[in-house]
């Protein structure tokens, strides 16, 4: 009940935040700022729908707990990564023949299941609207060919057992994505932690090697098109073995991938190395520290002789 009333109150505040941009401008009518959602959230805490003297004020606690939760949620300004005021067409990240990287390992968790979820949620009205000669070719959401998108630990934006603000838009993007020409690789070394139905969505499966014995069981629930037989080889896969199976291939197989060309960045330290290079650093400073002076030979020592 908390939930729907939390919905309830968000819902009322973004059509209100809608009807005041659409009033500046019919063409943009999706552009307003967080401060005119959270204007719009306390106006919805103030007013009172059902006409009741007596109820007025239920919605202010709702309403004032949502705003705390949007300011502590969506920061805006120098330091973080939303803007009011500055928004990057889709046209700009998403372009034929180019691959766009974004790195968001360097901010909180929140907000990078905020970003993936915003993004995602452009590219499908993008696509949807672009498929039915909604917009043209001015339009923020003019996307006029399709795309595909990698999430790398995919189990971090559709986790099981919590709801979180990307699970839904991944759900809807993996079950009616393909017919706007939206595709979505998931990629994630601990498979149990994802989501059960995102993960029966991938048509297509590659299977690395794979030991732990709770990620072979969520693998073999969802992956139906591979064996036992050839389920029960995962935890013996050499390095760069994989299974693949489903609709991009007629069988399952096993399959050698290739060496990368291009340098890995994602490399993990070699911890022997670190430690002799910290030891040979600290014997040096003990050398340097423990050194005694060069001896020169003073004035007196001169006229002596």
């Amino acid at each position: 009940m908390c939930l729907n009333v939390w919905e309830y109150v968000l819902g009322r505040a973004f059509i209100k935040a809608e009807e005041h941009s659409r009033k500046r401008t019919e063409k943009y009518r999706d552009r307003w700022t967080l401060a005119d959602l959270l204007s719009s959230v306390k106006a919805v805490g103030q007013s009172d729908d059902d006409d009741d003297d007596d109820s007025s004020d239920k919605y202010k606690g709702t309403a004032d707990a949502l705003d705390w939760r949007l300011k502590s949620v969506v920061k805006t300004g120098e330091g973080h990564v939303f803007d009011d005021q500055i928004q990057t067409r889709l046209t700009d990240i998403l372009q034929p023949g180019l691959c766009t990287v974004m790195q968001l390992n360097q901010i909180e968790p929140r907000e990078q299941q905020v970003i993936v979820a915003s993004l995602l949620r452009r590219i499908y009205q993008a696509r949807l609207k672009t498929t039915r000669d909604e917009v043209d070719s001015d339009d923020d959401y003019y996307l006029p060919y399709p795309v595909f998108v990698l999430i790398e630990e995919a189990h971090n934006f559709a986790p099981e057992g919590a709801n979180i603000v990307s699970t839904g838009i991944l759900k809807q993007i993996l079950a009616e994505g393909r017919k706007f020409g939206i595709g979505v690789g998931l990629i994630s070394q601990r498979p149990g932690k994802l989501d059960a139905d995102v993960l029966s969505q991938c048509n297509t499966q590659f299977l690395l090697r794979i030991v732990n014995p709770v990620d072979q069981a969520r693998v073999a629930q969802s992956v139906e098109s591979v064996g036992r037989e050839l389920l029960a080889e995962l935890p013996a896969l050499n390095k760069g073995q994989a299974i693949i199976s489903g609709v991009a291939v007629n069988t399952p197989m096993i399959c050698q991938i290739r060496p990368r060309y291009t340098p890995h960045g994602g490399e993990s330290a070699k911890a022997s190395d670190e430690w002799v290079s910290y030891s040979q650093q600290g014997v040096k400073s003990v050398q340097r520290n423990q050194a005694l002076p060069t001896s020169r030979k003073t004035s007196g020592d001169l006229l002596k002789k």
